[in-house]
């Protein structure tokens, strides 16, 4: 059993201890309908706290030949699938985390770094084949598979990390690179039963990361059978809050309005933290995305900011995700608005083609940051002069409310047009 070849359950079986831990086993189920098919190369993006390093650890704790994991998926739902007893423990598993990669690398190349980490273990899980000393992980696997027929599952967690974080720009074409010299290899095909990405964000659509045109993509915008292990269903959530004794309708206004492939999916993480602590409240602003939702949102696009008024007002706005590359340069509001999507602080109806804010935390989140954003002061005062609103209206006090309710439309119509009814709406959304 190493680290990163044929790691052992230890990280799932952390997970599996939690109080309150839901059972997505059954993503297995998913993945061994596609191991040893063509459609074996999948990349799954979803936002932070949406359990992709859970999703990870546990796949690799099924398929790792340097465990047995009978025990502790005994009582999950994938042990009743007829798949279950065929694939478990049967393959040779390299699990990569990147982020750890990218903090340990030092002055090392990505590639060279990560070839440095696995190929030891690989000669260690197999002494009888020779692996020379310049061996890479293509060639090793190579030389493991015509030696033994044993086969590989790769699972690399934010595998996007570097596409992502600007300051790995000059390790970008190497990365992309290395990924397409594993992937995209003919030679090392044979050796490949299921290799499983996992990120925020989807593969690029340019450059050499194209060439990653064997991956079937699941996402935000298209989740398709992956939907039900994005998130939490609304059946996870009402299962959770009976055994919490949580109020449901709570946490559906703070973390649902996730819509995938006609399922309400919510936020994970924020679901189980607001759980322990017994009580609703902003988990998402543990997360480091909150800066890149500020850069976004200053991108001076022609509407980005009427957009983002009518948006925090609760509106929809429409958007074309279509033409998304996921580059390093950002072409248009709608390229902002469809990167927010992934990121997950909008929404995505796909039957009518517009994005959202999707529950109060994150228009929580929003307000956070517009708050920090001097772009959007009129926007903040807004939103303050509405709470004072509010307790006027609580209070039956009518001059002060339709005094409001003026002064929101007098303020907003400095960004909408004020004589139109949509201008107007903006305004008592806001108000």
């Amino acid at each position: 059993m190493g680290i990163y070849v044929n790691p052992g359950f230890d990280n799932f079986n952390s997970s599996r201890k939690n109080k309150f831990y839901v059972d997505k086993s059954m993503l297995i189920a998913l993945l061994n309908e596609k191991i040893g098919t063509d459609d074996r190369f999948l990349c799954v993006s979803r936002p932070r706290r949406f359990g992709k390093t859970m999703a990870a650890n546990m796949i690799a704790a099924y398929y790792s030949k340097g465990c047995d994991s009978h025990e502790i998926f005994s009582d999950l739902k994938i042990s009743k699938d007829p798949s279950y007893e065929e694939n478990i423990n049967k393959y040779s598993v390299i699990q990569l985390d990147m982020n750890d990669v990218v903090t340990r690398k030092g002055t090392s190349s990505v590639s060279s770094f990560i070839n440095s980490i696995v190929v030891p273990e690989l000669r260690e899980e197999y002494p009888s084949i020779n692996l020379m000393d310049n061996i890479d992980i293509p060639g090793a696997i190579q030389a493991i598979y015509k030696g033994t027929g044993d086969r590989f599952v790769f699972i690399i967690d934010e595998y996007d990390v570097i596409i992502r974080d600007q300051k790995y720009s000059s390790e970008l074409d190497g990365y992309l690179t290395f990924l397409v010299s594993l992937f995209k290899n003919s030679a090392t095909a044979p050796a490949i039963a299921l290799a499983y990405l996992t990120g925020i964000m989807p593969i690029i659509k340019e450059k050499t990361q194209s060439k990653l045109n064997n991956f079937k993509e699941y996402t935000m915008l298209n989740a398709k059978d992956m939907a039900q292990f994005m998130g939490f269903t609304e059946d996870e959530v009402k299962s959770l809050s009976t055994q919490s004794g949580m109020e449901f309708d709570e946490l559906k206004k703070w973390y649902d309005g996730y819509d995938l492939e006609g399922l309400e999916i919510y936020s994970p993480k924020s679901v189980i933290s607001a759980i322990e602590d017994h009580e609703c409240s902003d988990y998402w602003v543990e997360t480091s995305s909150y800066e890149a939702l500020k850069d976004y949102i200053l991108m001076d696009f022609n509407g980005i900011k009427n957009d983002v008024v009518s948006m925090v007002s609760g509106e929809h706005i429409s958007v074309n995700v279509s033409k998304f590359t996921n580059s390093r340069i950002v072409n248009s509001k709608d390229d902002v608005f469809t990167a927010l999507i992934h990121l997950g602080y909008l929404g995505y109806n796909y039957s009518d083609k517009t994005c959202f804010i999707p529950n109060y935390e994150l228009l929580q989140e929003w307000i956070n940051v517009l708050e920090d954003t001097p772009d959007y002061e009129s926007v903040v005062k807004l939103i303050k002069d509405s709470k004072r609103l509010l307790e006027s209206t609580w209070n039956g006090d009518e001059e002060a409310v339709a005094e409001g309710v003026g002064k929101a439309h007098m303020e907003a119509c400095s960004i909408l047009e004020y004589n139109n009814e949509g201008s107007f709406q903006s305004a008592i959304h806001l108000a």
